[in-house]
């Protein structure tokens, strides 16, 4: 043979290092290049081989490309043996691997304002108040007038209500406890006592408040969570779905003392060690009212962005139960005093986890929703 092509014994050698290459190959890839490497038109061994057959005289062209077409067929057939092996073993599309250990499941968690919720429930339980809910259609008597918020009055302008464009006739409500024979009783009771056929969303969950004082005598200590509605435009801290927490204490020598201290014992249990004051403001079924701040609890106190620089946050309002409030349930102003209160529930959350956006705690974003501790 010329020396322009390779001896006998160089393609055997050749032939014994493509063998080597196959008996190492274990993927579809491993097999792409070793064809690339022996039969590929550019720069295969293989075919460069076959192409300089051109150059030798006739009388060894004959003998050459014999034993190089010998060598390109044994290697196509070797590559689609092996091509068809690893097809065998590749198991069919969908099927499970029985030997493989189990996946995980992801284990659920409560809603971060759920976390919120029952950690106000369960100081205010741990207090003695009782745990109620009620109607999210009400009537405007509940709502509002017997809140001391008559059809003129100003106050029925700070909240933006959506009424209902037919009436909605026997809403109830029940309570978060066991359904015993008291709780029975408030039940009909309650029904009872409704003035009209519902006829909004409620705009807050003090309806409930009234509702409770008609069908029983003081002493009262209750709170009523809850979904509330107003006509708010969504954005970074408004909903027009929101959760509130109000509550109501009445009995005699109730004081603004025990409301701060309440909220001492509340806001602490939430927040950590902060400071609580009471800043004078108006609502219509308070008089005094105040809102209820805490000292920032992300600077202590020394200012920071959260706070606006001024050291305090400002969370709920409360105050005395108006004269008029009890004189509408039937309560004598002259005998007991009391006081209530209304925290939403999302600016609890908001500011315990630092939450900017309302949004988001709506979107469902697992992303979001997985930041949070589980319980």
């Amino acid at each position: 043979m010329s020396d322009a092509l390779p001896s006998r014994d160089a393609v055997e050698t050749l032939r014994a290092a493509f063998g080597r290459r196959l008996a190492e190959a274990r993927t579809e890839a491993d097999l792409k290049s070793i064809h690339d490497e022996y039969l590929g038109r550019k720069a295969g061994v293989v075919t460069g081989l076959l192409k300089r057959l051109g150059t030798l005289p006739p009388d060894e062209r004959r003998a050459a490309g014999a034993l190089i077409n010998t060598l390109k067929q044994e290697v196509e057939a070797s590559l689609d043996e092996r091509r068809g092996a690893l097809a065998a073993t590749r198991p069919p599309a969908g099927a499970v691997d029985v030997t493989l250990s189990g996946r995980g499941l992801l284990s659920g968690r409560e809603h971060p304002l759920m976390l919120v919720r029952r950690q106000v429930e369960d100081a205010f339980a741990r207090m003695g108040y009782e745990v109620l809910e009620g109607p999210e259609v009400e009537d405007d008597f509940h709502n509002f007038e017997a809140l001391n918020m008559p059809a003129d009055h100003p106050a029925r302008d700070m909240q933006d209500t959506l009424y209902l464009s037919e009436p909605i006739a026997g809403a109830t409500w029940s309570s978060g406890r066991p359904a015993t024979d008291l709780g029975r009783e408030l039940h009909r009771s309650s029904r009872m006592a409704q003035a009209s056929a519902a006829t909004l969303l409620r705009t807050h969950t003090s309806a409930m408040q009234i509702r409770y004082m008609r069908a029983f005598p003081p002493p009262v200590r209750i709170i009523v969570p809850g979904r509330v509605y107003r006509r708010d435009n969504l954005d970074l801290t408004h909903t027009p779905m929101f959760q509130q927490i109000e509550g109501l204490v009445v009995g005699p020598d109730v004081t603004m003392a025990d409301l701060k201290g309440t909220f001492d014992v509340l806001l602490r249990e939430v927040f950590g060690d902060v400071r609580v004051r009471l800043r004078p403001s108006f609502f219509p079924y308070t008089e005094p009212s105040a809102e209820v701040d805490i000292s920032c609890h992300k600077c202590g106190g020394t200012g920071c962005p959260i706070c606006k620089q001024t050291g305090w946050l400002e969370i709920l309002g409360s105050g005395m139960v108006h004269p008029a409030v009890f004189e509408a349930v039937g309560y004598d102003p002259e005998q007991v005093t009391g006081f209530a209160f209304g925290v939403g529930i999302e600016r609890l959350a908001m500011l315990k986890y630092g939450v900017e956006d309302i949004r988001l705690f709506y979107e469902n974003d697992l992303r979001f929703l997985e930041q949070f501790p589980a319980p």
